[in-house]
């Protein structure tokens, strides 16, 4: 589970020198938030000054954000979702509506094209789970987003894993594997939607002969399997990026699968970057493996900087923060993500995978339980709940933009990622210190770029003229010129 970092242990020491190309790799960033008052640092809604409980009711909450990130060159805003309530702690779901841990919870593609009309270089990604919709209303609202966000847009595909979710919607709960079957069936049929339907050349607009489109350059998309029956063009013209930039979430042995056939960019969350060194190199073996570059591949931990103008500074904000800090919302989300109720074991007690009794769960989060190193405290409830009440599952670094630095540089060298989804302790004043604060820092040790590249999110990612999916991406054999339609 994650911890501060000591801004003494790291700060007041000499500097570690980082590898010569971990020092000239950019890290991309993405702020991180979620439509509900306690996304990852639980009861911070409690403090004076924070707009997390602005988020449900007040427009402005998202378009202030936007400005903010759009101000710090920020990727894009990432958007975390779920279907359904915490309720493995103690078996109920009290717990989780009483602390408002992820809890009520908004639709994250609402305020999207508010934010969009306030930014001109933020991009936004959403999840949005492959269990619960047609593939076909999913390329309907996502190409919407496309067109109006100009191809700032992005997908972070889920499968769902809450039983709480799978009831709210009346569906049966898939087993883990197979949901992960199903999703890669619902992305090939969404490819050919997106890629497959409309000829480049097939939107005319034509007023002095009143053709709109030509009838002839949209197919009908036909996709039967056992899980999806699709007869029907795509209803909306082609959007700047056609597929919107592709995220995943998920480590488990099916999810890295998934990842390196279907994901741009992928999410990952563990309190070492020992932890997920392993996994991230076995997503990049397997996109090998299917014929794609593994580079091509961008992965991003979750992380939640207490940034000060000094340490010193910093570890007042984080000794603040702990004030407020909700242990048993901590609980409670870590018992429903890992599939474990830990109101059943003594608060010293030390937490193995084979306390897992459920399917329902975030496998990688299980695995994590295995790990077991100087660099974070022993697996036991006590531990968790005060951990994970400030950070959720990712590391809680804590220092000047210096010390933060140095802790961002070490996680890209030693897990090989390509940036972070930085998540806040309090809304907006930890992304205000991310954008003024970390940035600034990033950018003097040529970190971080200083200029907008690209109008959309694969752009902002791939460079100037890169779009469209690539063409080593599984996507790209269902394009109108090659994919031949047979079903």
């Amino acid at each position: 589970m994650p911890h501060p970092i000591d801004a003494e242990r790291d700060g007041s020491k000499k500097r570690q020198k980082i590898s010569h190309e971990s020092s000239r790799k950019e890290i991309i960033l993405n702020g991180f938030d979620m439509f509900t008052p306690s996304h990852l640092s639980f009861g911070q809604w409690r403090r004076e000054g924070d707009r997390a409980k602005d988020k449900r009711r007040d427009l402005t909450y998202w378009t202030d954000l936007a400005k903010i990130l759009e101000r710090g060159n920020i990727t894009a805003l990432f958007l975390a979702d779920t279907y359904g309530q915490h309720d493995v702690y103690k078996g109920s779901a009290e717990p989780t509506l009483r602390t408002a841990c992820q809890f009520p919870m908004g639709d994250p593609s609402i305020p999207v094209t508010a934010m969009a009309a306030v930014t001109k270089n933020l991009s936004f990604a959403i999840t949005t789970s492959t269990s619960y919709e047609s593939p076909f209303v999913i390329a309907k609202r996502f190409s919407t987003l496309d067109h109006l966000t100009k191809g700032r847009f992005g997908w972070n595909i889920v499968t769902s894993f809450k039983q709480s979710g799978a009831d709210a919607v009346g569906l049966p709960l898939v087993e883990h594997d197979r949901r992960y079957e199903i999703a890669d069936d619902y992305l090939r049929c969404l490819y050919k939607i997106w890629e497959g339907s409309w000829a480049d050349d097939a939107l005319k607009e034509d007023a002095e002969i009143e053709e709109y489109v030509d009838f002839d350059r949209v197919r009908w998309i036909k996709h039967e399997t056992d899980r999806f029956k699709i007869n029907a063009p795509h209803i909306l013209d082609p959007s700047p990026q056609r597929t919107p930039f592709l995220f995943q979430a998920g480590t488990s042995s099916a999810g890295m699968t998934f990842a390196a056939t279907h994901a741009e960019g992928v999410f990952v969350a563990a309190p070492s970057p020992h932890i997920l060194a392993p996994r991230v190199a076995n997503i990049r073996k397997e996109a090998a493996a299917l014929g794609r570059d593994p580079r091509s591949i961008k992965i991003f931990a979750v992380i939640t900087p207490v940034i000060g103008r000094t340490d010193e500074e910093a570890q007042e904000k984080y000794q603040e923060a702990l004030k407020y800090a909700s242990a048993e919302a901590g609980l409670a989300f870590y018992s429903s993500n890992a599939g474990i109720d830990l109101s059943q074991y003594d608060l010293d007690t030390v937490i193995t995978p084979d306390d897992v009794k459920v399917d329902g769960r975030v496998h990688s989060l299980v695995n994590s339980l295995k790990y077991q190193g100087a660099d974070i405290p022993q697996w036991t409830p006590r531990n968790i709940g005060k951990a994970v009440s400030i950070g959720g599952n990712g590391p809680v670094p804590v220092g000047s933009a210096a010390t933060v630095a140095d802790v961002f540089e070490k996680w890209i060298e030693i897990a090989d990622l390509d940036g972070f989804n930085v998540g806040y302790v309090t809304t907006p004043g930890s992304f205000e210190d991310l954008v003024d604060l970390l940035v600034p820092e990033l950018q003097r040790r040529g970190l971080y770029p200083e200029n907008i590249v690209g109008e959309t999110l694969r752009e902002r990612v791939y460079g100037i003229g890169q779009n469209k999916l690539r063409d080593d991406h599984v996507g790209s054999t269902y394009k109108y010129a090659v994919y031949d339609n047979a079903g």
